[in-house]
């Protein structure tokens, strides 16, 4: 088995163990240690990294196996690792925000499903390869998405269409609603941020920039640079206060360069401070206006909350408003009230198919009782049945229309034993009847399949 080093700037961090290939072995073996460094390998005694995942400036992502569980669970060790020089000042304000990231993943990964869950947190001081000098080293343990990020997405699928978009701001909104009213702003918004689980469900990721909404300007946060540059607002870039509205730009930079497969900085006009994106996308105006509303780069002109967006997006459901143009001043003409009907509820559709099986039932028996010829009964009958319908659709038969027809129907052949010839009142009542159930069974049948396609496409 292959065992990766933690220790930053190790030259050869990669390590293999054969007799770690063994279950059993890897579950009871004692502490392993870098042939390279003599960095101690398994983390507290159960954590085993094996593949580096990603590596930013203040911090490195692991995969790792939890020997401690039964099924050697897998995992993502996350470890500060602040990289350039840092004054000591700089480090211990990196330093309070990792551990704030572990605290409000505590906090918040148990309770909602689309953020990962904090499994450990813990630091480790090792003696450091400088003499008389000693090394902390800070971890928290989380649970493994297993899929992709957005942007890994964008690079195997390419753009994004207006469908898959409007799928992550339904997706993702709620999770921003969650943590915003909590008082808690992500601040590092990105593609690379937002994970596709293997089963299609998204995750926000990555907290390490996280940071409570307070009434002072958040400078500590620019003095540690914890932001993605082309995503952050300027609010966030000059190190001023942050709010809801920070996290909503950097969400919608993330949609703008998934929809259009361009760089952040490809997209923004520096010269017109103005984001410039539409004509490289394929998407609807009024998406587009939600998404620019996003981008505004005072924070009070962009949506307030998550929940604001949310209404928006719910809205685009409803058809615009027709403006109509402007025309001389003519003289008002009469105009004839119109109506419009209502569509039709469930049981007015189940209504309607028991009367026309009913109904059609009736005609179909008194016709054949007439000419003695089931083709001439069967198309008469489906005239006449096709008028019937029609005028159900139209509405000029309806409520009470339903029960009288077949009622005068009925009573006309109960009293001309004719019309029903040899069938008595018991064998009638018991065909229409049947008719009726049938006609029922069916339309309901073709509503299922109806729904069921309307969700798909």
């Amino acid at each position: 088995m292959e065992v990766y080093c933690t220790r930053p700037h190790c030259s050869r961090p990669k390590n293999y163990f054969a007799d770690l290939d063994d279950i059993t072995t890897l579950k009871t073996t004692q502490q392993k240690y870098c042939t390279n460094c003599g960095m101690p390998l398994i983390l507290r005694d159960r954590y085993l990294p094996i593949k580096l995942l990603g590596q930013g400036g203040f911090g490195a992502a692991f995969l790792a196996i939890d020997r401690d569980t039964p099924r050697m669970r897998q995992c993502v060790v996350k470890q500060f690792q602040p990289m350039g020089n840092l004054t000591e000042e700089t480090l211990k304000k990196a330093r309070v925000l990792f551990t704030q990231e572990a605290g409000v993943l505590e906090e918040i990964g148990n309770e909602h499903k689309q953020i990962p869950n904090l499994f450990a947190f813990f630091t480790i001081t090792l003696p450091s390869l400088q003499l008389n000098q000693a090394d902390q080293f800070f971890y928290l343990v989380q649970e493994y998405i297993d899929g992709q990020n957005l942007e890994e997405e964008l690079i195997q699928n390419g753009n994004f269409s207006e469908d898959k978009v409007l799928e992550i701001l339904r997706e993702i909104l709620p999770v921003l609603r969650f943590i915003h009213d909590r008082g808690i702003i992500h601040r590092d918004i990105k593609p690379s941020n937002i994970m596709r689980r293997r089963d299609g469900k998204l995750f926000l990721l990555d907290f390490g920039a996280v940071k409570q909404v307070t009434n002072a300007p958040s400078g500590s946060a620019t003095s540690t640079g914890i932001y993605s540059m082309g995503f952050a607002p300027p609010e966030q870039m000059s190190g001023n206060q942050v709010f809801p509205s920070t996290d909503l730009y950097a969400f919608a930079v993330t949609l703008i360069t998934l929809m259009t497969g361009k760089e952040a900085s490809q997209l923004f006009d520096a010269y017109t401070n103005q984001w410039k994106w539409r004509r490289q996308a394929t998407v609807n105006d009024r998406l587009a206006d939600i998404l620019d509303k996003m981008l505004l780069p005072a924070a009070s002109q962009r949506f307030q909350s998550a929940a604001e967006v949310l209404e928006a997006i719910i809205a685009l459901s409803v058809p615009p408003p027709v403006l109509q143009q402007t025309q001389p001043p003519q003289t008002p003409a009469p105009q004839r009230k119109i109506t419009v009907k209502p569509a039709f509820t469930t049981w007015e559709l189940l209504a309607g198919a028991a009367f026309s099986g009913f109904e059609g039932a009736l005609i179909a028996i008194a016709l054949f009782s007439l000419v003695k010829n089931p083709i001439i009964t069967l198309a008469i009958s489906i005239v006449i049945l096709s008028g019937l319908i029609l005028a159900q659709t139209r509405r000029w038969l309806e409520k009470f229309d339903l029960l009288i027809i077949p009622g005068i129907t009925l009573a006309i052949i109960f009293f001309i034993p004719l019309l029903r010839s040899s069938l008595g009142i018991q064998q009638l009542m018991i065909l229409t009847v049947t008719s009726a159930l049938i006609a029922i069974a069916i339309t309901t049948i073709f509503r299922l399949i109806y729904k069921l396609l309307s969700s798909i496409i």
